[in-house]
């Protein structure tokens, strides 16, 4: 595993019990400032993968290391502190207005009101959600996509080096979709973050990922280049393939990364 790896799966196995096996045999890496995006259907462990990153579970077999230290090693508290956490259904507390929501890790970790304020001010504005209008909002006069950006910028608050997302857009409407994913991708190449990312589509994991993992099984059956990806020979992979649009091409893909 690269020196350099935000994060490191070593030969990772998680059963329930009875052995049910809900992913085994995981050896990968995701970069320090590397995206790396899970794609594949409902119950291939995609979920399970990103789970196993902050200790909400911890393996039955291998090892999973964040900054290279095993996450067993870890203090969970203090791993999830600096581990940013973006789920579909955002999560924003609605009785906290915008700002408390945004800056709720940093205020828990004892910053300064004076810091968690220009915090919060710097992370609406790159999220375009100017505090002077949104700040004092509630999670309920915000729109869908508003929303997750709002859930965006409170994983980003306390400056985490990792950021872990399960299906963060899949409820918003297309053209919505489309326009939180550029900004994504463009924002956590700008900060460089390492982001391990879970979706069912491939659509999206192509306009996200420096590399892309089809998971199948509980397995990782494939993990490449979105370009090379597209041209991958494995049942799973070519299953996701056929859902893309026709103009979706490897050239098309490779394209896409050179202008990005």
């Amino acid at each position: 595993m690269a020196a350099d790896s935000a994060v490191g799966f070593h030969d990772v196995g998680y059963a329930l019990p009875g052995e049910r096996w809900l992913v085994r045999g995981l050896s990968f890496s995701v970069g320090a400032r590397e995206t790396v995006v899970l794609v594949g259907r409902s119950g291939a462990g995609k979920t399970t993968a990103l789970k196993l990153v902050n200790r909400l579970l911890d393996p039955t077999v291998g090892t999973v290391e964040v900054e290279g230290r095993p996450t067993v090693r870890w203090n969970a508290v203090e791993l999830r502190r600096r581990t940013g956490w973006v789920i579909q259904e955002v999560g924003l507390f609605p009785h906290l207005t915008v700002r408390r929501n945004v800056g709720l890790v940093p205020e828990l970790l004892g910053w300064a009101p004076e810091r968690i304020d220009a915090r919060v001010d710097e992370l609406l504005g790159m999220v375009d959600l100017p505090a002077s209008e949104y700040a004092d909002r509630r999670p309920h006069q915000l729109s869908g996509g508003q929303r997750q950006r709002v859930g965006v910028a409170r994983a980003l608050a306390a400056d985490p080096p990792l950021l872990l997302l399960d299906e963060p857009f899949g409820a918003l409407d297309p053209i919505t979709r489309v326009e939180l994913q550029q900004e994504f991708r463009d924002l956590v190449r700008r900060l460089g973050k390492a982001a391990l990312f879970v979706t069912h589509d491939l659509r999206e994991a192509i306009a996200i990922g420096d590399r892309v993992g089809v998971m199948d099984g509980g397995r990782l059956v494939a993990l490449e280049p979105s370009e090379s990806l597209i041209s991958s020979d494995h049942p799973a992979a070519q299953a996701l393939v056929a859902t893309l649009d026709p103009t979706i091409t490897a050239e098309g893909a490779g394209k896409r990364r050179r202008d990005g």
